[in-house]
């Protein structure tokens, strides 16, 4: 049995959650300790939170005073109602919550059926309970009770480098899997925008999107990922990115960003586009043949069916670009011209193994020194760079939020987005000096 705790500020938001699908049937509430619960089974989460509320005390220094636990048998043990309750109470007890206020509710929106708890830890003097080693505790008492009812070994699930990363799928436990599909796009993948990091998100049905406000007076800078359908629609709620992990939060997500800026090599991926382009008779070969290369393509168009984006992901590199960031030749106009316009393919020159720019690239290896064989090599691809200069775009794509019409494109310098760019860094020097941003 796996039990994860999380300890937050927000008592509603817990009970909210758990009513929620108490109330639209995917679950049912198994017991609870000083909290009334309505004999008609329907919550009123109003009621339930000015219940917890009575047993609290009305100032305190706790800041996070609420605990969230789901305990997760292995999916092998099949366990009645009364088996989850009496493994919930004494879980509780030993734990040290067991005279807390707390409601328990199973939920069965899954196959896996399993537990929520959601208690507070602060007494009625406003003095918090010992939480010293609570989840080394907390893994010790779980191994007793899998002992003491001869129940399975269930162990937390581990995300690795190497685990595959999978499409989302309804009828599974989805906050688990937008976690993980998360945490492994972030471990695997290269992205420079919030536009290419929703198209990497996109294969798998998840959708991410900025929020900005204040609360209490304080600004806050986060992210809110939705679970969607194939066809892009929300299927459940939004989750915010501290309910998933550090690693989905918008920190984490633009100190991806920088990274990539100083990794990615955009040569392997615009000499394979490059190639396929020549050889490709239209759209629909165009995109077939990509796919043989291993590379997606992601066509924005509007209502009118001009396009607005191309975005290539390449499974080869796991990389994500946007067509401006290869070359004015792989821009929106390009393409647009070529599958809605005159049929005019791009103009590419085919690039040879070191003559294409790489907007990446250290300048350091230009100017350190080397053999007489590699200063002709370097002057012969400044040549080959010199040429290519006027067809070469360094403009970056700018995601419009909140409609999220992700890969609009402009040509040539974008002041918005140097604007952007100055923005982060600003708050990135805030952040240090003030702490980290809700």
């Amino acid at each position: 049995m796996v039990a994860k705790i999380s300890i937050g500020s927000s008592l509603y938001g817990a009970i909210s959650y758990n009513g929620e699908k108490i109330n639209e049937a995917k679950g049912r509430i198994l017991g609870s300790n000083k909290v009334v619960i309505p004999p008609d089974g329907h919550v009123d989460i109003a009621r339930m939170v000015e219940d917890f509320k009575s047993f609290m005390p009305k100032m305190g220094r706790t800041k996070k005073p609420v605990l969230h636990i789901s305990l997760n048998p292995h999916p092998d043990d099949r366990l009645t109602d009364q088996d989850f309750e009496i493994l919930a109470r004494e879980y509780l007890d030993k734990l040290g919550f067991g005279e807390q206020p707390w409601v328990m509710y199973k939920h069965e929106d899954i196959d896996r059926h399993h537990i929520h708890i959601v208690t507070v830890n602060v007494n009625e003097q406003g003095k918090r309970l010992n939480q010293a080693f609570l989840f080394r505790r907390s893994k010790k008492i779980t191994s007793e009770l899998e002992e003491k009812y001869n129940l399975h070994k269930a162990q937390r699930e581990r995300v690795s480098p190497d685990t595959p990363i999978t499409k989302l799928d309804p009828a599974g436990d989805i906050k688990r899997q937008v976690a993980n599909i998360v945490k492994l796009v972030g471990m695997r993948w290269q992205f420079q925008t919030l536009g290419e990091y929703n198209a990497i998100l996109s294969l798998y049905n998840i959708r991410c999107e900025a929020t900005d406000g204040k609360v209490n007076g304080r600004e806050y800078h986060g992210l809110v990922y939705f679970a969607t359908n194939d066809a892009g629609e929300t299927i459940a709620n939004p989750f915010k990115a501290s309910r998933l992990g550090k690693f989905a939060s918008r920190s984490a997500v633009e100190n991806k960003f920088e990274r990539s800026a100083t990794s990615i090599n955009l040569k392997p991926s615009r000499r394979i586009i490059s190639s396929v382009i020549n050889d490709s008779s239209g759209k629909d070969d165009f995109i077939a043949k990509l796919r043989e290369k291993g590379i997606d393509i992601l066509i924005r168009e509007n209502n009118d069916g001009r396009i607005y984006g191309v975005t290539f992901i390449d499974h080869n590199t796991h990389t994500v670009l946007n067509g401006s960031r290869l070359g004015r030749e792989f821009s929106v106009n390009a393409f647009e011209r070529w599958f809605n316009g005159d049929g005019q393919k791009p103009q590419i020159t085919m690039p040879n193994q070191s003559n294409v720019p790489n907007r990446t690239q250290s300048t350091s290896q230009t100017q350190s020194g080397g053999t007489a064989s590699s200063n002709s090599s370097s002057n012969h691809q400044n040549n080959q760079a010199s040429q290519q200069t006027s067809s070469y775009s360094t403009d970056f794509d700018q995601p419009s939020l909140p409609g999220l019409d992700l890969f609009q494109l402009g040509p040539g310098f974008d002041a918005e987005q140097e604007a952007m760019n100055r923005e982060m860094e600003r708050r990135k020097r805030k952040k240090k000096r003030r702490g980290p941003h809700l």
